[in-house]
């Protein structure tokens, strides 16, 4: 089929045509609103959405410092995991705030480590424990991945929403090809011989 002929045929909708429909129209455009939303709406989404996630991300690095903190408790050895890490548990750790005030609280910290050890763990502006902030290179990453999230799950929201109302219109479109063969169909049954 030469070029010009496949164009034709994929734009024929868009033609003036004495067969085209309503729902043909409709039809024709649905599909290029539904494209076009998923372009530029999942575009739209997949960038605001990563650049909220690395604000964010670069408020945690803002707020969180680390400080040193002593260990309380022994912490038990447990088995080297098989790729050569040692587990991390759960245990009580003291350290100094911001504001000068001695705290106490858990965090994870590697197994093995005895009372009096120290160790470094995060806190936030208020002095509470948290997790490290991610760097700059996790948080890129992570908002990629948020990103890329948003976009696809409103394209495919818009994408399931066009193509329902699709299968709608073809079930119209049977219907009304059925109520014409009702009237049509007996004109064409009468008996020959």
């Amino acid at each position: 089929m030469p070029r010009g002929m496949y164009v034709k045929g994929r734009l024929w909708r868009w033609r003036d045509n004495p067969l085209r429909r309503r729902d043909d129209i409709i039809e024709a455009w649905l599909v290029l609103a539904v494209w076009t939303v998923c372009a530029v709406g999942g575009t739209v989404a997949g960038v605001v959405t990563a650049q909220a996630a690395d604000e964010v991300f670069a408020r945690q690095r803002a707020d969180r410092q680390s400080v040193r903190a002593v260990v309380l408790d022994d912490v038990p050895l447990t088995a080297i995991a098989t790729d050569g890490a040692s587990d991390r548990l759960t245990t009580m750790v003291r350290w100094t705030a911001t504001d000068g005030s001695t705290r106490t609280g858990r965090t994870l910290v590697d197994a093995g480590l005895k009372a009096g050890s120290g160790v470094t763990v995060w806190q936030d502006g208020r002095g509470r424990l948290t997790a490290a902030p991610p760097t700059p290179a996790e948080a890129a990453i992570e908002s990629g991945v948020l990103g890329t999230a948003a976009a696809t799950a409103l394209a495919g929201l818009v994408f399931g929403a066009g193509t329902v109302t699709r299968w709608r219109l073809d079930r119209r479109r049977v219907d009304a090809w059925g109520r014409e063969w009702d009237r049509v169909g007996p004109r064409w049954s009468h008996r020959t011989g």
